[in-house]
């Protein structure tokens, strides 16, 4: 059976636990570290405060070498543009032994329009 990105994304958000844009501003004061896993050039146009960058197609491969990322307990909270993406992300970071991270619902593009904290450029 055939399945399409949108099923695959749904299959993951089976997996991961979600939280809104007001959850994860909550797990920023307390230190969580926001995860961006857009493509370079839109991290760049703007981003969360104080968030790491990592593509999504390059996770699996790069977050073992990031300095951030050592402690399998680290919490984070990991975001692309609307969820899809860090629905996928989260899912195989909990894969990869990662056990306290969460994708944000909405993504990049509702906690701009919707936090009074101001992107980052």
């Amino acid at each position: 059976m055939t399945k399409s990105a949108m099923d695959l994304v749904q299959a993951a958000k089976v997996n991961i636990t979600e939280i809104t844009i007001s959850q994860a501003n909550e797990l920023f004061v307390t230190g969580s570290i926001p995860l961006d896993v857009r493509e370079l050039l839109e991290y760049e146009t703007g981003h969360i405060p104080n968030a790491r960058h990592i593509s999504r197609g390059m996770l699996e491969f790069k977050i073992a070498n990031h300095p951030d990322f050592h402690d399998s307990a680290t919490s984070i909270v990991v975001y692309c543009k609307s969820g899809g993406r860090s629905a996928l992300a989260t899912e195989t970071l909990q894969q990869m032994g990662f056990s306290n991270v969460q994708s944000m619902l909405g993504g990049f593009d509702d906690w701009n329009a919707g936090s009074d904290i101001p992107a980052e450029k």
